[in-house]
């Protein structure tokens, strides 16, 4: 596959994403968020880190760049976007994922490894994994908490949007596994089409058991197999 991670002013985990993909055997770019044209690509990753400072919100001015148009045509003609972090805030913002990123419930930012489980395994981000597959996976965000009203969430369970659920080291959601407040405990959803995924945790920081934990590597081996 031809990948591209497109960098925004304030990306800073650009070469992580590149570094991931890299190892996967991958053709990879960076493409500068100026650009207008995506047609020679596969595969987009919009990654985590604070784009143009998170003024006003995460996200929000990110999704006025020039790239987005090409982004949105992109995720349109059915080819696979994956926003992680504040990749996730922006595809919120430009309405290829529904809900919004809030500030955490605690108003502080929180970095360490969280626990997810896999609840939807049959994508293509995803067909890697198992039902139920606990993962252990960074995070680094204050604006990751997941909200949407309730007409939403009941749409995202039905259609089974919802990829991953914070969870504790037992596999339970609802409790102290939640790092940041999100509603339902997700961590990840998929848009209804099934090609534009948005997560908080950070796959391309767990490629490697020498950082804490390879379980990234799932992800984007369903990705690109």
């Amino acid at each position: 596959m031809k990948c591209a991670v497109v960098v925004f002013p304030g990306s800073n985990c650009d070469h992580d994403a590149f570094h991931a993909l890299e190892l996967c055997g991958q053709d990879v770019d960076f493409v500068w968020h100026k650009t207008g044209d995506l047609s020679k690509y596969d595969f987009v990753l919009l990654p985590g880190g604070f784009s143009y400072g998170d003024y006003l919100r995460a996200g929000a001015i990110a999704g006025f760049s020039p790239i987005m148009n090409a982004l949105v045509d992109f995720a349109e003609s059915g080819k696979p976007v994956l926003g992680v972090c504040n990749g996730f805030q922006v595809l919120v913002e430009v309405g290829l994922l529904p809900g919004a990123l809030l500030r955490n419930e605690n108003l502080r930012f929180v970095c360490r490894h969280v626990y997810l489980r896999t609840e939807n395994n049959d994508t293509r981000f995803t067909d890697k994994l198992k039902p139920g597959q606990q993962l252990s996976i960074p995070i680094a965000h204050g604006e990751g908490r997941y909200f949407a009203d309730e007409a939403t969430i009941k749409s995202l369970q039905e259609n089974n949007q919802i990829v991953f659920r914070y969870v504790d080291q037992n596999n339970n959601t609802g409790g102290d596994g939640n790092p940041n407040g999100s509603v339902d405990d997700i961590a990840g959803i998929i848009n209804q089409r099934g090609n534009v995924m948005g997560m908080m945790p950070h796959p391309e920081r767990a490629m490697e058991e020498m950082l804490g934990s390879n379980d990234g590597v799932h992800i984007f081996q369903s990705l690109l197999a």
